[in-house]
């Protein structure tokens, strides 16, 4: 009983940090890619007048539809393509459409395309990370585990009935508790806790007030 409760406890606290630190790292992409969008709209001052304006609308929209339509279909777990990935395609085009003349449009180009290429790296991360899940055989070594201690926990009772359900349930509570723990926080964009849109909305504001 001592062995296999120990195991098992070491299984679970290995997987519940495991899914913690994919959920912190699914908030600092986040926050990553609304930064260097943010950077992109920025440095479209520097761009000739018609790239300039196109560039900021662009990123505008792409902020509006990360939080009207990204967010909405990671929640619902659909791997389908974001609607954020043509508005990033649009920055592209314009980007590499720009006819530099001075050193300071130039720089600006330079500098607006590798935050661009940041913005489609951390989509795409963003994307993966909101499909991506525990495999099932971990989650098959969870419930069996879970099973398995419980029982051995049922054959080593008090001399009270009551207290030995009590003990028993109290028990099988705690690790229903931790296995519904992990089962959500895998799951970094659904669920009941998910990563917030707050820094797309604050990009958002950033850019309207520009």
């Amino acid at each position: 009983m001592s062995i296999l409760g120990t195991t098992y406890a070491v299984i679970v606290g290995f997987m519940l940090y495991t899914v913690w630190t994919n959920f912190g790292l699914a908030e600092v992409n986040a926050d990553s890619e609304a930064n260097a969008l943010v950077n992109v709209y920025r440095l479209a001052d520097g761009l000739p007048a018609s790239e300039r304006d196109e560039i900021k609308q662009t990123a505008r929209g792409y902020a509006e539809v990360v939080l009207d339509q990204d967010w909405p279909q990671m929640a619902r777990g659909d791997q389908g393509t974001l609607a954020s990935h043509d508005y990033d395609r649009r920055m592209w085009q314009i980007l590499m459409s720009v006819k530099a003349a001075s050193p300071t449009e130039i720089t600006a180009e330079d500098h607006a395309l590798y935050e661009l290429s940041s913005v489609a790296e951390h989509r795409r991360l963003r994307q993966l990370q909101s499909v991506s899940r525990l495999p099932g055989v971990l989650w098959f070594v969870l419930i069996c585990g879970g099973a398995l201690t419980i029982m051995s926990s049922c054959m080593f009772g008090s001399e009270s009935p009551w207290l030995h359900g009590l003990q028993v349930f109290a028990f099988s509570l705690l690790l229903a508790l931790a296995l519904v723990a992990i089962e959500d926080i895998d799951r970094p964009y659904q669920g009941s806790v998910h990563v917030a849109n707050t820094p797309f909305k604050r990009a958002q504001m950033n850019m309207t007030e520009q």
